[in-house]
């Protein structure tokens, strides 16, 4: 039985894989561009495969040599042509998803958090916090644990914008003059 769903031949997954890698707002590696190119269900594992490395062959995809993948010039001009032969439907899923997936990324490169190792045997863990334009906040702790300054580490990724509101309250109270 055939595959269902609107995308059909080889050429439809091309346009499609190159629609999603023009919207990516940096390279990202096969699985991600997988999951996001399994939008349809006429799309195959195999047959994405195959027509990313034939993309990768006719230099409209690059992969980086970190193993990433990103449309070249020459792929993003190409999508701009050929996107109106992608179904409407498809191209509107695509597009959430890239949306969602960007989010991730945009926040990951303002969310930072790095665990270091001080020759005292303690550990350093430091949190970043940026906005579009500014960093808006740095803070270095120093733990006794490396379990502990990897907990740091993960809450401050999950739950960055919390802390800093916590933080900024915890400044801003007004607390009793004397001691």
């Amino acid at each position: 039985m055939g595959r269902i769903g609107f995308i059909h031949d080889k050429l439809d997954i091309k346009f499609l894989i190159l629609y999603i890698a023009s919207r990516l707002i940096e390279p990202v590696g096969i699985d991600v561009l997988t999951d996001l190119a399994l939008c349809d269900d006429g799309v195959d594992y195999f047959s994405f495969s195959e027509c990313l490395n034939e993309l990768v062959d006719s230099e409209h995809m690059k992969r980086t040599e970190d193993g990433l993948y990103c449309a070249t010039p020459r792929g993003i001009r190409n999508s701009e042509v050929c996107e109106s032969s992608i179904p409407y439907s498809v191209r509107i899923k695509a597009d959430k998803n890239i949306a969602v997936y960007n989010q991730k990324l945009k926040r990951k490169g303002l969310v930072r958090s790095m665990v270091n190792e001080r020759p005292n045997g303690t550990y350093t863990v430091t949190l970043s916090l940026s906005d579009d334009v500014d960093n808006i906040m740095n803070l270095d702790l120093m733990v006794s644990k490396k379990e502990m300054a990897e907990q740091l580490s993960a809450h401050f990724q999950s739950h960055a914008e919390e802390i800093y509101n916590s933080i900024l309250d915890a400044l801003l109270k007004k607390y009793p003059k004397g001691t």
